[in-house]
C-alpha cells in the first residue's frame, strides 16, 4: 500500500530511458580507450536502486557502435536479464550506427531492410519505436509511410496515452557544434502528425549529453550516453568527447504530467554531514 505524504498520488509509470550504449565485442574499446560495457553495466546497476522500480526499459539507439551480431547478442545477455530481475518490458530503438538486418536479426528474430517501427503497451502506456535512421548517414530523417503508419497507430488513443521513442531529437542542437549536420530533417513533417495527439513525451539520444525542450506542444527529453559523452562547453576544441558525465533518465508519467530525472552513473560518496532531520513538518 502507498502512503501518499505530498500533495501528488504515485506516478501510473516509471520508464527508464537509456541510450547510446555503443556496445562492442571481444574487449574492444571505443575510439581505443572507451571501455562501452562497463558503461552499460555501471547504469543497469545504479537502475536497480530506482524506486520504484520502471516497467519498461527503453534504449533510444546506437545500440551497436559497429552494428556487430555479436554486439547485439552481448547487449541481450546484459540486459535482459536485469529487466527480468525488474519485471520490466525492453524498447530497442535504432540509431545512426545501428544497421536494419543486424538490428532486426538479433534482436527480433527476422532479418530486414525495413524501418524498424514498432509498439509496445506497457500497462496501457503505448511506446512507439520509430526508426529514424539514414542507411549510411548520421543524420535522421522518415519517409512518408512512416509518417502515414504513426499516423493510422495514434489515430486510437491509449489508455495512458502514447510516448514517443526515437533516436533523432526533433529540437535544435545548440550546444552541439555543427549539430545541424546530425539533425533530424523536415521537422514539422513530423509536428504534422503529432499535434494534438495524445504524444505525452518524446524521448531521443543521439546527442551524448542530457537536453530538453518542446515540439508540438509536446515535452521532449533527451538522454545522455552510457558510453562517452559530448562536453557542451569545450575548451579549444571544436567538438570534445569525454569519459565523464554519463548519465540516464528517469521518466515518471502522472495522469496530467510527466516528470523527467537525470541520474548520473558515476558514483558519489554520501557525506555523513548531510542527513535527514526529523522535523513535524519542513514548512515554516
Amino acid at each position: 500500500m502507498h502512503l501518499q505524504l505530498g500533495q501528488h498520488p504515485a506516478p501510473t509509470h516509471a520508464v527508464a530511458h537509456l541510450s547510446d550504449p555503443h556496445l562492442l565485442t571481444d574487449g574492444a574499446r571505443q575510439y581505443g580507450v572507451v571501455d562501452t560495457e562497463a558503461g552499460l553495466q555501471c547504469a543497469l546497476a545504479r537502475l536497480r536502486h530506482v524506486h520504484p522500480a520502471p516497467q519498461v526499459l527503453v534504449f533510444t539507439g546506437d545500440l551497436a557502435d559497429r552494428a556487430e551480431p555479436a554486439a547485439y547478442a552481448r547487449l541481450r545477455a546484459i540486459v535482459e536479464p536485469v529487466a527480468a530481475e525488474l519485471g520490466a518490458q525492453t524498447v530497442w530503438v535504432m540509431g545512426n550506427h545501428d544497421e536494419r538486418p543486424a538490428f532486426s536479426a538479433s534482436l527480433y528474430g527476422t532479418a530486414s531492410q525495413e524501418p524498424q517501427d514498432r509498439v509496445h503497451d506497457v500497462d496501457g502506456l503505448r511506446v512507439v519505436a520509430l526508426d529514424t535512421s539514414v542507411p549510411g548517414y548520421h543524420h535522421g530523417d522518415l519517409t512518408d509511410a512512416q509518417l502515414t503508419w504513426l499516423a493510422e497507430v495514434l489515430a486510437t488513443p491509449a489508455e495512458h496515452g502514447t510516448v514517443l521513442a526515437m533516436h533523432h531529437p526533433p529540437i535544435p542542437v545548440p550546444m552541439l557544434r555543427a549539430g545541424e549536420l546530425i539533425e533530424l530533417a523536415d521537422q514539422e513533417r513530423l509536428a504534422e502528425v503529432v499535434r494534438g495527439t495524445d504524444v505525452r513525451a518524446i524521448l531521443g539520444g543521439h546527442f551524448h549529453f542530457s537536453s530538453y525542450s518542446t515540439f508540438a506542444g509536446i515535452p521532449v527529453s533527451v538522454a545522455s550516453a552510457s558510453c562517452y559523452t559530448s562536453d557542451p562547453a569545450p575548451v579549444d576544441r571544436f567538438v570534445s568527447g569525454v569519459d565523464g558525465h554519463q548519465a540516464f533518465t528517469m521518466m515518471h508519467v502522472y495522469a496530467d504530467r510527466v516528470v523527467h530525472t537525470v541520474v548520473p552513473l558515476a558514483p558519489a560518496p554520501s557525506s555523513p554531514a548531510i542527513r535527514a532531520t526529523r522535523r513535524r513538518s519542513w514548512r515554516r
